[in-house]
């Protein structure tokens, strides 16, 4: 009997084992199919089972295999270039599908807010963001020549044409009264941010000063723009105020792009490029000069020539002509720019590296350089199971730049027209008896710098419990730089003593070494229960940066052949050697509340320790409340087929600035090798001990609008902001008896920036195999000082008026020609019978922007693109009549300078020539004459592709070539070279044609 039970209970294991294999056989199987987009098979795709973690990826072909299980399987496809789709596989084993074009949803859009990420229907902050298609190809060396005009509310102005140079960037506007003019420091510099790191402001170079525009290097030129995939600009409170004190002036958010799952990528993309300057100016020829030259004599009374006027008196040539500006500054600039990537992996593992290597030569006739080369990499990983995450990169960059030691320019502008040949027969520069100031000797000279930089970042995250999240992020940067001016006795005249010893050779060198690491653990939960929706963060940030920096000059060498080498040097002045610590920390939170996914509540705060300021004010806090109301999702409004997105959005609080440079509040000292008592060098006080020097602080606000129309297929936002700085870090003055000028302190300054913001983006035409995007900005800042007590009383004086832009000039009023006199005519307004400053400076020129903006477009047929950007700027600016000379003297002038007054032309601009200078003129150069309209329209950028069609047996899976242009068209009235920068002494921006090619291998 027992027996048979044991019989009996193997018979009924063995058929309960049958029924659940057959059942498990039954709710496994295997799945494939082939991915195509754009007619034809797509790699790359990662396909899964929802809510399983099986995955597949397709290969070059297309292909995939997928295990699933159920008996309803539903599949999902995701590619970050096209949009996920989702299919139920039913009881089929073979599923073919295509993707659709990435026209992402505003809901699916996902912006970078820095410490946190957030959808951009969600997001209660102002943001703005350009994406790699924007940037990719540009033929630019710095990532913010390719965002000009692409966001509301941020300004930016390349300083010049020079490589390697230095932006203005301004994100609504100036908040700051600290400028490079009036403290050697820009205040209103935003923060660099790079795959988290801080990366510094502008470097404000010792010598470089006459070779770059305001010697300074924008430390966005070590990021190569082709290894970005967006970059996102922080703009209100609600967005900068968890960054505290260093998110006053905004902040910029880099993102380097990432591995994607899949098979190897190999891409290639190189290009070349030609460049030319820009000018916006017609020079007098040589009859036109000869005539005005021969007049000025004439209306000089001087009937003989002078023996130094060579251009007239028969020593030079008078029917030779030399266009300048084409022998100076008019060769063609050539670059190369050569891209190599590998990338790929699995749905864990990702990776990307990426080598790059760029030349640019100048516009100059010499051989100088500018070049690039960079090495960056990114490892990503995550668990099966999803709870932890690890990203690494890594981004090695040199830049070697060599140019004229001396921007000539103005040179270009200046020179007479039949002055002589800058090089005799023999190729040896031609002084031409003496008589000839030749600015090719400027080549003989030479400006260079080299600097190397490294960032890592680290970032990783793991799921500790449910919705509970810890993260840390950290990372360093190390920069190295080195300058070296080069002044051989070479550049003078050999038949003059300074041009006949390498005794008057000098040379000067500058390096700085910069070490900064930080370190910012996180700790984020999540949770949702019905219609309420928590996110709540909290951090610590600790950064350290150490600079140490120095100088040396030399000049008195026994030969040329030792310029590099200052120990060499009879005469050697050794700079002060100089190692400062800046120490930074920080708590910050945020809490972010949904209701019923309409109703938005974002509060972020953050208390900040600096070691920039005083003892007694160490530390301060900030924070801003953020709220939106998606009133589209209001049941009266949810099913209107119209309306896609409404959202009614504001912010207020306040953030910081410490951007003031390090020990600004100690006493210092400066060596000075002049006070030298019994052989010892002395010390000199050099700035006064302040120990409550504090923050900057800036209070915005902002409403903005979010409207989304047509399934999103166009989108507006308007916005509204007010922000105003106080406690403005600035010299106080003092009375002359304490030994010094001022002293560094807070004004009670009020500075406000308003202003208007405007955006419309479209897709109005997306059908079969046509495209088209389109999108316009405009922005309208106004700025004033509203107030600053004991203004009148101060060296401030003459520099600013309350209820004026900071940005504000005071001018003589030019009346017109005396025509008793032939002399310039001004206002007398203080009536005392001369014209003089302050008193007679009574006319207010705003030279700020008015309104500025972009339209860009993108079309896409089949295998071709073109898109193209269009700039627009509304300004006021100084023109050429600034810079003039003194029309008559030896110096070229514009055409417009013929407009000269007689009684023939009562209406004429400028009084009679002279030979000599004139102090009548000096006042001309500072009335409102030299103030003018600086609007333009430049078609700033255009770029043509066209996709090679290539066969699935070829190697190349993906060919395209392209053609871009870059400042190719300038609309404008502006007197002067360049509306731009402005009637500086710089070469201007660079029109830019670029051919290139691209591979995927």
């Amino acid at each position: 009997m027992k027996k048979s039970y044991n019989n009996i209970g193997r018979m009924g294991c063995a058929l309960m084992l049958t029924v659940i294999c057959s059942s498990l056989k039954a709710q496994t199987k295997t799945i494939s199919g082939t991915v195509t987009a754009e007619n034809k098979p797509l790699s790359g795709v990662t396909v899964s089972q929802e809510n399983s973690s099986e995955t597949a990826v397709t290969n070059e072909k297309g292909n995939y295999i997928l295990q699933v299980s159920g008996n309803n399987p539903v599949l999902v496809f995701r590619h970050p270039d096209y949009t996920e789709q989702r299919k139920t596989a039913g009881s089929a084993s073979v599923l073919n599908i295509h993707l659709r074009s990435n026209f992402k949803n505003i809901e699916e859009v996902v912006v970078n807010a820095g410490y946190y990420k957030v959808k951009d229907k969600e997001r209660t902050g102002s943001i703005a963001k350009v994406s790699a298609k924007d940037l990719e190809n540009q033929p630019v060396t710095n990532v913010l020549s390719a965002v000009q005009g692409r966001m509301a509310g941020v300004s930016i102005t390349q300083n010049g044409g020079t490589p390697g140079g230095g932006y203005q960037v301004r994100i609504r506007g100036q908040n700051s009264l600290r400028t490079l003019s009036n403290s050697g420091t820009d205040g209103n510099q935003p923060l660099y941010i790079v795959d988290g790191v801080p990366i510094g402001n502008d470097m404000t170079t010792q010598f470089s000063g006459s070779a770059i525009p305001l010697g300074n290097i924008n430390p966005l030129n070590s990021i190569p723009p082709q290894d970005i995939e967006s970059i996102e600009i922080l703009k209100d409170a609600d967005a900068t105020a968890i960054y505290g004190s260093r998110g006053a002036n905004g902040v910029v958010l880099i993102t380097t792009k990432k591995g994607k799952s899949g098979k190897l990528n190999l891409t290639f993309n190189t290009q070349y490029s030609i460049s030319h300057a820009l000018s916006n100016l017609e020079m007098m020829n040589t009859e036109q000069y000869i005539a005005m030259r021969k007049q000025a004599f004439a209306n000089s009374g001087v009937t003989v020539y002078p023996a130094t006027a060579y251009d007239v008196n028969g020593t030079w040539n008078e029917n030779r002509y030399t266009d300048w500006r084409k022998t100076l500054i008019g060769n063609r600039a050539a670059a190369g720019n050569t891209q190599l990537s590998l990338g790929g992996g699995n749905d864990t593992t990702t990776f990307l590296v990426s080598l790059g290597h760029q030349e640019q030569t100048t516009v100059y006739t010499q051989d100088y350089q500018y070049k690039t080369n960079n090495i960056s990499s990114n490892l990503s990983h995550r668990s099966k199971d999803k709870h932890f995450r690890l990203s690494v990169s890594n981004l090695f960059s040199t830049q070697h730049n060599n140019v004229i030691v001396e921007d000539i320019t103005r040179a270009a502008y200046l020179l007479s027209p039949n002055a002589p040949a800058l090089y005799k027969e023999d190729g040896s520069l031609n002084w031409e008896n003496n008589t000839f100031t030749n600015p090719a000797a400027a080549y003989n000279a030479t400006y260079s710098n080299d600097n190397l930089q490294f960032i890592t970042n680290f970032n990783t995250e793991y799921d500790l419990l449910k919705n509970f999240r810890v993260r840390v992020n950290g990372g360093i940067n190390y920069q190295a730089f080195e300058e070296w001016s080069i002044r051989p006795n070479t550049i003078n005249n050999p038949s003059y003593v300074t041009g006949q010893s390498s005794f008057y050779s000098s040379s000067n060198t500058f390096n700085q070494k910069k070490f900064s690491y930080i370190i910012e653990p996180q700790l984020n939960w999540n949770y949702q229960k019905g219609i309420h929706k928590f996110d709540v963060l909290a951090g610590m940030t600790y950064q350290s940066d150490e600079t140490t920096q120095g100088s040396l000059r030399g000049s008195g060498f026994e030969s040329n052949a030792f310029l590099q080498n200052i120990a060499a040097a009879q005469v050697r002045v050794v700079g002060d050697h100089i190692t400062t610590d800046y120490r930074y920390g920080a708590l910050f939170g945020r809490i972010n509340y949904q209701l019923n996914k309409k109703y938005i509540l974002n509060i972020t705060g953050r208390r900040d320790g600096s070691s920039r300021f005083g003892p007694n004010n160490r530390f301060a806090s900030f924070g801003a409340v953020g709220a939106a109301w998606l009133f589209s999702e209001e049941n009266k409004l949810k099913d209107l087929s119209w309306l896609s997105l409404g959202k009614l959005r504001g912010s207020f609080g306040t953030s910081g600035s410490d951007n003031i440079g390090d020990f600004q509040f100690l006493n210092s000292y400066t060596v000075s090798a002049n006070s030298i008592y019994n052989g010892v060098t002395g010390l000199i006080p050099s700035r006064l001990y302040n120990p409550n020097f504090s923050w900057e602080k800036t209070t915005k606000l902002e409403l903005a609008l979010d409207l989304g129309f047509f399934n999103n297929r166009l989108n507006a936002t308007a916005a509204y902001y007010r922000n105003r700085s106080a406690n403005q870090l600035v010299g106080y003055q003092l009375s002359a008896v304490t030994g010094f000028s001022s002293v560094n302190a807070n004004l009670d300054a009020v500075v406000q920036n308003t202003g208007w913001e405007l955006e419309l983006n479209g897709k109005p035409f997306n059908r079969g195999d046509f495209r088209w995007e389109t999108g316009i900005n405009v922005s309208i800042p106004r700025n004033k000082l509203i107030s600053f007590p004991g203004l009148e009383g101060s060296s401030y004086a003459n520099t600013y008026i309350i209820g004026q832009p900071v940005n504000m000039v005071r001018v003589y009023q030019l009346e017109g020609i005396n025509p008793a006199t032939g002399q310039y005519r001004f206002t007398d307004f203080n009536g005392d019978g001369r014209i003089s400053s302050p008193d007679d400076r009574q006319v207010i020129e705003n030279i700020g922007i008015r309104y500025f903006g972009g339209w860009n477009n993108q079309f896409k047929y089949k295998n071709f693109n073109l898109s193209f950007l269009f700039q627009l700027v509304r300004q006021k600016s100084r023109n050429y009549n600034a810079v003039m000379t003194s029309p008559g003297t030896m110096n070229n002038l514009p055409v417009e300078a013929l407009n000269v007054w007689s009684p023939q032309n009562p209406n004429g601009l400028y009084m009679p020539y002279q030979s000599t200078g004139n102090a009548q003129h000096a006042l001309f150069q500072g009335s409102d004459a030299a103030y003018s309209d600086a609007s333009f329209i430049r078609l700033k950028n255009l770029q043509i592709g066209f996709q090679i069609p290539l066969g699935s047996q070829t190697i190349v899976k993906d060919a395209r070539i392209y053609f871009q242009g870059q400042n190719l068209l300038t609309l404008t009235n502006y007197f002067g070279i360049d509306p731009e920068t402005g009637a500086g002494s710089f070469l201007p921006p660079l029109r830019t044609y670029s051919l290139g090619l691209q591979l995927g291998f």
